[in-house]
Parts: structure tokens; sequence; C-alpha cells
């Protein structure tokens, strides 16, 4: 996937506006199945898949034994003891392998064999049912047949529009790509795609969240299901009982100042960094999420610190562009 096609302000614009297109195959995608496949995507993930039904989806993450987010995942659940899980592809490898070396079940890889790709926007469901003749519903997953070979769907994605995301084998890619813009979506790339799941405050694996940030710290305790086991459960029940050390908090500035990954960042006396910053087209000022330490009073200003200048910022309750 590019930068961008015709320009990111253009396809972000698509996307909140009408529909969008992302290809996405470079995200990870393996496949857990059979005897032992239930518990072996518990144990491995802080979610607890055996809360929802066969046919859903869940966003979850894999942690180390500190808690730290090794990575953030969604997983398809197809059928009761089948999964695809779907890790970012930067972590691929790694997460595969955790799960191969970790249980009885049947762990096979197949984004080398598959193509993925992200329909976003209000206008999603025209496009996804002009193409697979059905538009799966918001965390629902669907089978069934495309150009002679099979599909599978989930009402997942990464902007915070009615979406899907469709996998097929890669044989019948460049004609799943090629039926959906022929439906109407815009083709559209990494910057737009950076830009609205800022937007949305959704974090990105490698800047707000990484190995030594639990998911209590991001901000994102709802994802951990406490009723099962699971790697770094010890670590966070720890960090429960004694505090954080440091906590994510967003912000907007007026104008056209742009906060950036790695400037500075205070809250009161607590200080830090920020993690994602970018200008949001939709709000039209910019926008960031960051970490400071020790966590701060909620009324704290904020301040960052762009081109040597310490700006004042608003703090905001995530989304940023609210539905």
């Amino acid at each position: 996937m590019p930068v961008q096609y015709e320009g990111v302000l253009a396809e972000h614009a698509a996307v909140r506006q009408s529909v969008g297109v992302f290809d996405v195959s470079h995200l990870g995608r393996f496949d857990v199945s059979g005897e032992g496949a239930t518990e072996l995507v518990r144990g491995q993930l802080c979610n607890d898949i055996s809360a929802v039904d066969s046919g859903r989806a869940q966003y979850t993450m894999a942690l180390n034994d500190a808690g730290g987010v090794v990575d953030d995942i969604i997983v398809w659940q197809y059928a009761d003891d089948g999964y695809w899980v779907m890790p970012n592809g930067t972590n691929f490898d790694e997460i595969l392998a955790r799960f191969t070396d970790s249980g009885a079940a049947t762990v096979a890889a197949v984004r080398a064999d598959t193509v993925l790709a992200a329909v976003q926007g209000p206008e999603s469901p025209a496009v996804v049912e002009a193409v697979i003749g059905s538009m799966p519903g918001r965390f629902k997953v669907s089978r069934g047949e495309f150009a002679g070979s099979w599909y599978r769907a989930g009402g997942t994605g990464y902007t915070g529009e009615r979406g899907a995301e469709i996998a097929v084998p890669a044989a019948s890619g460049a004609a799943l790509f090629e039926a959906i813009l022929e439906a109407g979506a815009v083709p559209c790339g990494l910057g737009a795609r950076d830009t609205l799941r800022l937007e949305m405050g959704y974090p990105l694996w490698g800047q707000d969240l990484d190995e030594t940030t639990t998911p209590l710290e991001a901000g994102l305790g709802w994802v951990v299901e406490w009723d099962h086991d699971f790697v770094g459960k010890s670590a966070l029940r720890a960090q429960q009982l004694n505090g954080l050390d440091k906590h994510l908090i967003a912000f907007s500035c007026e104008g056209r100042q742009i906060p950036r990954h790695g400037h500075n960042l205070r809250a009161g006396s607590a200080a830090g960094q920020v993690s994602s910053g970018n200008f949001s087209p939709t709000l039209g000022h910019g926008i960031g999420l960051g970490y400071v330490s020790p966590p701060a009073h909620p009324d704290a200003p904020i301040a960052v610190e762009i081109r040597g200048t310490w700006v004042p910022a608003e703090r905001v309750d995530p989304p940023f562009l609210k539905r």
C-alpha cells in the first residue's frame, strides 16, 4: 500500500464522506483450528474469545510477562473451533511463532496465500454488497463465494466508519480490488489510514503501544477480560494494586499548530512525549496522543512543545471525531 494515490486529504475525505478501499494485505493472518484452538487463543490473548459467539470478531492484545503490549490483534471466529488471528504485519512472525509453540491446535499461516482489502466509509455497504452479495454487521464475520472461489469478510476496520475487511485467495486478489473500485470506492493509502485512525483515537502499535506499555496505561483496560488465564495477567493485577507509572492522554491544539511523534508534552507537573500527532482534516486543527508520567490530574493544563515553543492544548476524551 502506498502512502497515497490521489492525495491524503482527498482520500481521507472519501472515507469520511463516501467510501474508500485500502489494500491491507501486509497485515498478518493465520488460522488456528481444531481441538484446543479456543483454549490456545484464550491463553495467548488478554481478551476472552469464548465471550463471543461463532461468526463474530474481537479486538484483543498479546502481552508479555510484564504486561507490555507485544501486539494488538483482531480475531475472526468463523467456527466453534476455528479462528483467524490477525496481528500487525511487522509482528506477524513473532505472534505466529508464539501460537505455533504453545498448543496442540493446528496453526497455519495464510498471509502469503491471501489478499485482504478494507472497504471503509458511509457508503461501504453498497460497495460490499455489489462485490460479495452482503455486508457483514459490525464485528460480525461471514463467508461465501467470490470469482469462483471463497471469501471471508469481517465487519471490522481502522477508520471509525462503517466498513468490511474482505479476504480472498491471492489468485483472486486483483479481481477483488478491481471489483471494489468499479463499485465506486476510492483507492486510499497509508497517509489517510493514519489520519483517519488518529481522529478516532485508535492506537498504532510501535507508537502508542509497545512492549513497555500495558493496556491499562494506554487507557484500554476494557480489552482485558480478567476471568481467564493469559500471558501477562499477574503483571496487570500488580499494576492495578500499585498504580500506574504513566498514562495516555489525548489532546487538541488550536489552529494549524501540528503536534508530531516525539514532541515534548506536559500536563501540569507530569511530563512525557507525543506518541502520535497530526493535522485532523475533518476537524481542521492539530490532534495528538501522548504519555505523561506520573499520571496527570484530569484538570491539569496541557502544553506541547512545537518548534521550540510551548503551545497550549486542550485535553480531549477520545475519539476526537464524535459519532
